[in-house]
């Protein structure tokens, strides 16, 4: 395989939010695939990871594809509209035409795109009978589109029901934990054509946190999430790409 330059854009969801480390900073399912991706060809990678979490899909598109396409990666993974989605008023058709904005500009760069799809987070979440049924739409309109283009990589997560058990999610009930973020890897790696570590698809049970409930869950998670929304803020709102737009070069484990 010819030296793999890998650049992934997106939200929280790319950035790695609920897979956190003992130091307090992120990894997430894209940090996971990059290394599982150079153990699998045994030769290194370089690696940039430009998302950036509460982004919207249009400021996505508008602030991190360029930048992405600049450096000059063989591989760009893309996926948004999960924020969108938490809108009352979602454009379902106007977040499918950024894929395939971005699918347009891959094209015209040479750049092998990897799309994916968001986990489901709505069984544990208020008013998630809306977001699932958004949430379906979405994904099966991106998969019609696509549907003829099979030279793009496609990790679609979902309509995966193991995924959307609890167990694969962290207390604000939003964002995949460790375990998640491993299945997510695993569909990634094995999408590219490579052997993910069989244990990813599914990590033993690790200790959570008990998780909040009533108007503990409310005050903590769905009370500052409204706020930002009145204020027009959002929760990626001064934050800088975790690698400042280089590549990282990730060696195989031996």
């Amino acid at each position: 395989m010819a030296f793999v330059r890998y650049v992934a854009i997106g939200d929280s969801f790319t950035e790695g939010v609920g897979d956190e480390l003992p130091d307090g900073t992120v990894r997430g399912w894209a940090d996971l695939a990059a290394q599982g991706w150079a153990d699998a060809v045994g030769e290194p990678i370089h690696y940039a990871n430009l998302a950036i979490r509460g982004k919207l899909i249009e400021p996505i598109v508008e602030q991190q594809l360029e930048p992405a396409l600049a450096l000059k990666p063989t591989h760009l993974s893309f996926n948004g509209g999960g924020n969108d989605m938490l809108r009352p008023r979602a454009d379902l058709e106007r977040i499918v035409g950024v894929f395939e904005h971005v699918l347009r500009r891959c094209d015209e760069e040479g750049v092998q795109l990897i799309v994916l799809s968001g986990a489901n987070p709505s069984a544990g979440l208020p008013l998630g009978r809306v977001l699932q049924t958004r949430g379906d739409r979405l994904s099966s309109a991106v998969e019609k589109r696509l549907a003829a283009r099979a030279d793009v990589i496609t990790a679609y997560n979902w309509f995966d029901r193991d995924l959307a058990g609890g167990e694969f999610w962290s207390v604000d009930r939003l964002h995949m934990n460790t375990r998640g973020h491993h299945r997510v890897a695993a569909r990634v790696v094995e999408a590219v054509g490579l052997t993910p570590p069989q244990g990813w698809w599914r990590l033993r049970e690790i200790p959570e946190i008990e998780r909040l409930k009533g108007t503990a869950y409310y005050r903590e998670h769905v009370g500052p999430w409204v706020r930002r929304r009145l204020a027009g803020t959002s929760s990626g709102d001064g934050r800088a790409a975790k690698f400042g737009g280089e590549w990282v070069e990730l060696a195989p484990n031996r």
